[in-house]
């Protein structure tokens, strides 16, 4: 079905026009720009040369005429036939035709994406319906799951499906291509640390009438705009290159994006987004984190109780080596109370004056 399609795309494209098909090899760098853009339908040519115009140098010269033409092709496709596919030129040019996000390695995903996951999501109204379906559904469908084990941070989608194994970074990666697949807007969206320190964290932003957010792997039922690290972005701090949250754009800013996994290297455009997840602050409540770990320190799924002042009573389960490394038990409670914590026979009481992470091995 794949190569029929990709014959019946090229077909469509030569059709037209009078084109040397043995040039589709060669890489980008070596074609004049005019006769790249001649190579797509007339609907297609503001796109192809946008992307020309936008996409790095370096990927001129690694990657094919093939390469780009199935890119703007399916991009297209994907725009046209789906109900959410509306949006302005300016966002299906920064946030759909795009085939990379950062400096992951540069796949041929379009036409296997559409294929695996538009049938999924082709009854959706939305596209924030069409990209909660996705986060619930892609990874199982590709075997992929979290885990810091994997080969490297900045994984592209085959090379995470080829792993079993993807953090944060790859796993983003994924579901971005994966949404713009089927023609929803999509970018990646990150801190190079939390404010307290504890570590980096990746996720995803789609548009529907604004931006909404939810982490890759980490849905949270049909929602968006909901997620575990809410209460860590919400510290972060607005034009800070190291504890601000910034959003990855192809468009030319005045930021780089700060990428944890290659420090210092500016070379991905970046818009600062910071003020937008302030909003989830609650500055009346201190959050104490708790993690249980076994004798070899991985993180175990463990019910644990907590009580304290005011008739206080809680119980919930810690996380295990299946959810982000900073995503831990949490309760928001208040100032200068006094609580105790307990798992099987482990008891521990604290007075909560601050942010307090408490790590129980069993």
């Amino acid at each position: 079905m794949k190569h029929i399609l990709i014959v019946i795309g090229y077909f469509i494209i030569f059709t037209g026009c009078r084109h040397d098909e043995s040039k589709l090899g060669k890489a980008v760098d070596q074609m004049e720009p005019n006769e790249m853009i001649g190579y797509v339908p007339n609907n297609q040519k503001l796109g192809m040369k946008w992307l020309l115009n936008n996409m790095l140098e370096d990927d001129k010269k690694t990657l094919s005429v093939r390469f780009l033409l199935d890119n703007c092709i399916y991009a297209y496709k994907a725009w046209e036939n789906t109900p959410w596919g509306s949006v302005n030129d300016s966002l299906f040019f920064e946030y759909v035709l795009p085939y990379s996000s950062l400096n992951e390695r540069r796949d041929n995903w379009r036409l296997d994406f559409y294929e695996r996951f538009y049938p999924i999501v082709k009854n959706a109204k939305s596209a924030y319906e069409a990209a909660a379906i996705l986060n619930n559904n892609i990874f199982e469908m590709v075997g992929v799951i979290y885990s810091t084990k994997r080969p490297k941070a900045d994984q592209s989608p085959y090379e995470s499906i080829e792993a079993g194994l993807a953090s944060c970074t790859g796993l983003s990666f994924m579901l971005i291509d994966a949404c713009r697949s089927v023609g929803i807007p999509a970018r990646f969206v990150g801190t190079p640390s939390w404010y307290n320190n504890s570590g980096n964290h990746s996720w995803v932003e789609i548009w529907d009438n604004g931006w909404h957010f939810t982490g890759a792997y980490e849905p949270t039922g049909d929602k968006l705009n909901d997620g575990w690290f809410t209460d860590l972005a919400a510290r972060a701090v607005e034009g800070h290159p190291k504890y601000g949250i910034y959003a990855s754009t192809w468009k030319e800013t005045d930021i780089y994006f700060p990428m944890d996994w290659k420090p210092g290297v500016n070379k991905y455009f970046a818009v600062d987004v910071t003020p937008r997840y302030q909003n989830f602050l609650d500055s009346n409540l201190i959050p104490l984190r708790i993690k249980v770990v076994d004798s070899n320190g991985e993180r175990k799924r463990i019910l644990v109780s907590v009580s304290g002042d005011n008739d206080f009573s809680f119980a919930g389960y810690s996380k295990d080596e299946k959810n982000d490394s900073n995503d831990h038990l949490t309760l928001y409670l208040p100032e200068s109370n006094s609580f105790i914590i307990k798992v099987n026979q482990y008891s521990k009481t604290v007075i909560l004056n601050k942010e307090e992470l408490i790590e129980i091995k069993i």
